[in-house]
């Protein structure tokens, strides 16, 4: 195992280190950073808990997790990995500590005292100011880099009450504002796909593509996680985050460059391009029974499904809708991204292709792939029109290494990559677009679990309909 070159010395300290966060995304992927050899040649990972752990109990826990979630220990290196890990308990917050500093002072008696901190908060949003806070009032934001989980705030005015504490303690280059869809390798593959290809380059425009979908249905139920659900809901923990993100990546402007501040400017910029969306291009549903699940209130009105028309005004994308779709309890599991281009306007077959001829998709779960469904002529003795699709799973590109969307994001914090990061002035845009449907949402409209949501949602798409759907 070849530890990273570039990365200095650096103690991670994992808040909420043995909630369910930490258990399935945070732990498994410093573990995997382990075995790709990407973490810094001198490291340490302090656990933060309210609880009275000795080291020797977290490295169970570790244990245990990878043995549930994976990689496996035995898949190693374990044994180097173990040697690092600490446990700090007692909580943490301005008044308090815990044990947390002690246990820092230890940590950098073996690194060294310009090692680097990296502060990974896996904790509910409701205890992001409390952690921030704490970091400032005892000093530990200096040559530190701070993690935060999604959602970067619960309402417009929780957001910018969050911006403000974080700002008061932190540089902006500092916060990492994590959100796993912009980690995901089709994702990422959206700008080598366009800008690297001559192919894509010069019709990535309303003048050849008449609508994208960007659609994440969900077979998955919410039980594991009712009380945090049924205080959200889809639109907030999908639609402003995930699914704008998405759709920022396809609508941005060509970056001037692909350095980090570039990138984020050009994300930022489509973002404050985004419509407010409005009412009647918004449908809420509300799977059968979903309040009987233990946590739910029996009068809940919190949306399980979204389907979402958004418009982005720019004149690139000037009359395109862009299609959001995510929901729990749908017929099948995807995550997806569409591209359906227009027919052709003239020429002698423009009568005769399919309606939806020309479709570009990029699959972001797992390890991603690009799927691309042309028209050609179907072989036989008459000359009919058919389609043919054709699939190049990413993991199977020459000397492919795909790596998990945590794994890359956490490796790119510890390079000081901002490039996958979501910036203030974005999120606050995005909070800007979704307002009115806070304000005014719609009611959830029942659907049964295992269907594709509200028939309702249906009628958004229009003459192409859902892609995803039988």
């Amino acid at each position: 195992m070849a530890d990273s070159p570039e990365a200095d010395p650096t103690i991670f300290v994992l808040f909420g280190a043995t909630g369910d966060l930490a258990k399935r995304m945070v732990i498994p992927a410093f573990y995997q950073l382990a075995q790709h050899g990407l973490l810094p040649e001198k490291w340490i990972l302090i656990g933060n808990g309210r609880g009275d752990v000795s080291h020797e109990d977290f490295v169970g826990h570790v244990h245990d997790v990878l043995e549930e979630f994976g990689p496996k220990p035995d898949d190693g290196p374990w044994d180097q990995f173990s040697a690092q890990l600490r446990f700090a308990g007692g909580g943490f917050e301005k008044s308090d500590p815990g044990t947390l500093l002690d246990v820092l002072e230890e940590a950098k008696k073996e690194l060294g005292e310009d090692a680097r901190y990296v502060h990974y908060l896996a904790i509910p949003p409701t205890a992001f100011i409390t952690i921030t806070e704490g970091l400032g009032e005892h000093k530990l934001t200096e040559n530190a880099r701070v993690v935060y989980e999604k959602p970067f705030g619960t309402s417009p005015e929780k957001f910018r009450e969050l911006d403000a504490a974080v700002h008061k303690v932190l540089d902006e280059q500092q916060v990492f504002r994590i959100d796993h869809f912009l980690g995901k390798e089709g994702t990422q593959n959206l700008h080598a796909l366009r800008f690297g290809n001559g192919l894509f380059d010069g019709v990535w425009n309303n003048r050849h593509i008449r609508s994208v979908q960007i659609d994440v249905p969900e077979t998955l139920d919410i039980a594991d996680r009712a009380e945090f659900y049924d205080e959200t809901g889809a639109f907030l923990d999908m639609i402003v985050t995930h699914l704008f993100q998405v759709a920022a990546e396809v609508a941005m402007e060509p970056p001037v460059s692909m350095k980090a501040e570039d990138l984020q400017a050009a994300r930022e910029s489509v973002i404050a391009a985004f419509r407010p969306l409005a009412k009647e291009d918004v449908v809420f549903g509300q799977f059968d029974g979903y309040t009987d699940t233990e946590g739910v209130a029996e009068d809940s009105t919190t949306d399980t499904f979204v389907a979402a028309k958004l418009w982005i005004d720019t004149d690139r994308w000037h009359g395109v809708p862009f299609l959001l779709r995510t929901g729990k309890q749908l017929a099948q599991s995807a995550q997806r991204v569409s591209l359906i281009f227009q027919q052709p306007e003239d020429g002698p077959l423009s009568s005769s292709t399919p309606t939806l001829g020309n479709v570009l998709s990029i699959d972001v779960s797992g390890s991603g792939s690009i799927d691309l469904r042309v028209v050609v002529k179907a072989p036989g003795a008459e000359f009919e029109l058919t389609t043919g699709d054709t699939a190049l799973p990413l993991a199977e590109v020459d000397d492919a290494d795909p790596l998990p969307p945590y794994v890359k994001l956490i490796n790119d914090v510890i390079l000081g990559d901002r490039s996958l990061f979501t910036r203030p002035d974005g999120l606050e845009q995005a909070w800007d677009a979704i307002t009115p449907i806070l304000n005014d949402p719609p009611k959830p409209l029942p659907y049964a679990r295992g269907s594709w949501g509200p028939e309702a949602a249906d009628d958004l798409a229009g003459t192409d309909g859902w892609l995803l759907k039988g």
